[in-house]
């Protein structure tokens, strides 16, 4: 999954910059189906998640290119948002079918077992924490239909995690993006970020086991 990421991160880093030289404002449609997809299709949870969205702000903050940081943060936050919406539904509606063996080859067992374990620990919270996550993004509205969560529930913390997720890889790239270190180590920074984003879930879980641990002494 490393190699994926690392792949997606090289391949925009320098595809994104020509389109927008080419179609201009139309990227803006790109990069809005990019980010539905990655979210609201259980089956691209390899699509490029926070490295777009750091990337786009980092354009945006280029006088050179047409990009707007505050047009990418409000599009792409109603991107995010449906997507979770739309694999939420396929998770209440499908899920129980999707999850037999014969979907293994494109929604991985190893994978749904991460996000349901996930889910299972944080609850609620899960939809916004499972936003700074690659893969689990795309995993845990699906787990939320499948475990009927009640929508309205769900739709409180996909709404806080799309916009929280997007405002902040967006303005990072803006303000950070184009800093000579950042740009020449773009894809350590990318990885950086990745990791940064796990850090929140993994001091709640160990918190909890710490809690549990204490319990059970």
């Amino acid at each position: 999954m490393v190699t994926e990421i690392l792949v997606s991160i090289l391949n925009m880093n320098h595809l994104l910059p020509s389109l927008i030289a080419q179609y201009g404002g139309l990227v803006y449609g790109g990069l809005f189906i990019i980010i539905f997809v990655e979210t609201g299709l259980v089956v691209f949870p390899f699509l490029p998640g926070d490295s777009l969205l750091f990337l786009s702000g980092s354009i945006a903050a280029m006088t050179a290119h047409s990009l707007n940081h505050i047009t990418l943060i409000i599009l792409l936050s109603i991107a995010a948002i449906a997507g979770d919406s739309l694999n939420f539904e396929i998770g209440h509606h499908f899920g129980q079918h999707l999850t037999k063996p014969k979907w293994q080859r494109w929604i991985k067992p190893k994978y749904l077992k991460e996000a349901g374990q996930f889910f299972h620990n944080h609850g609620n919270s899960a939809i916004f924490l499972g936003r700074f996550m690659p893969v689990i993004r795309t995993l845990i509205p699906f787990t939320a239909g499948v475990s009927k969560m009640h929508y309205r529930k769900f739709i409180l913390f996909n709404v806080l995690g799309g916009i929280a997720w997007v405002s902040v890889a967006v303005l990072a790239g803006y303000f950070f993006g184009n800093i000579t270190i950042v740009k020449t180590h773009f894809e350590l920074i990318m990885l950086a970020i990745i990791v940064i984003s796990l850090l929140p879930a993994i001091l709640i879980s160990l918190k909890r086991k710490s809690k549990g641990t204490d319990v059970n002494a």
